[in-house]
């Protein structure tokens, strides 16, 4: 096979994997934040606490996280022409893939949202910050460099998923290196698919560690001490005025109008 050949395939198949990963991913990080979010605020000891909520959904990631992607997708087949009217093809493919990466990226989440500072949330809370406040301002903040990283490996494994999906006509790079690669002996074109499949990778991972280090030199997880400390030092005037307001007060000093005054000679 000539490249003149190659060359369209290539083109073709690297556009197949980039969308489906795309949109498995956008889904991935769409469903997967909020969850993961919810798994540390419903533990124990967390803003919310809720034993049950907690299990349950820890039980439902568990679950998604442990089946195998080609049973899913297999298992799947019913649900996903249901969504998109078909089981075959890209879009059919983003199904599974989405669903296949909510819970891994869930779990990601949990772990980076765990190694947040808890004397930042307590500073929130004592300026009267609520749960949603103590979120948007600490939670999703402090861990976002973990955060990014957390999505880069998620984006990785669905490149690797979105091999198996050529099972069900969805093409990608890996369904070129199988089809033509090794079903047509076409060694030639499999080796410079895989050479394709390690430069995307390898971008898409230099690009999310360049985000990750940035947001770590820009004020991560490397200045949370300070930000703490200023977050107490903020707290600690409306704590004693509160204290001050709620105390006793002392009576106003009033003349005693009975004494007679003294005289200096």
């Amino acid at each position: 096979m000539t490249w003149s050949e190659m060359q369209p395939l290539l083109e073709q198949a690297c556009w197949d994997t980039l969308y489906m990963v795309g949109w498995s991913a956008l889904i991935a990080v769409a469903v997967g934040l909020p969850l993961g979010i919810l798994l540390v605020l419903t533990d124990r000891g967390g803003l919310l606490q809720n034993t049950i909520v907690n299990k349950v959904i820890g039980q439902v990631v568990n679950i998604g996280r442990s089946m195998p992607f080609i049973i899913l997708m297999v298992a799947l087949m019913g649900f996903t022409r249901s969504i998109v009217g078909t089981s075959i093809g890209r879009d059919a493919a983003i199904v599974p893939l989405a669903i296949s990466a909510i819970p891994f990226f869930a779990r990601l989440v949990e772990t980076a949202v765990r190694e947040v500072d808890h004397g930042l949330v307590e500073a929130v809370q004592s300026m009267g910050g609520n749960t949603w406040t103590v979120v948007r301002k600490v939670l999703v903040p402090e861990s976002l460099p973990s955060l990014i990283s957390s999505a880069t490996t998620t984006v990785v494994a669905l490149i690797g998923y979105s091999a198996i999906t050529g099972t069900v006509g969805a093409g990608g790079l890996g369904d070129l290196a199988v089809r033509y690669g090794y079903q047509r002996f076409e060694t030639e074109l499999m080796w410079i698919t895989v050479g394709v499949l390690a430069v995307v990778i390898s971008i898409i991972q230099f690009a999310g560690d360049y985000a990750a280090r940035g947001l770590h030199r820009r004020g991560g997880r490397s200045g949370a001490a300070p930000r703490l400390k200023f977050l107490r030092a903020k707290a600690a005037p409306a704590a004693t005025a509160t204290a001050g307001s709620t105390g006793p007060t002392a009576p106003d000093a009033e003349p005693d109008r009975d004494r007679e005054p003294v005289k200096v000679s």
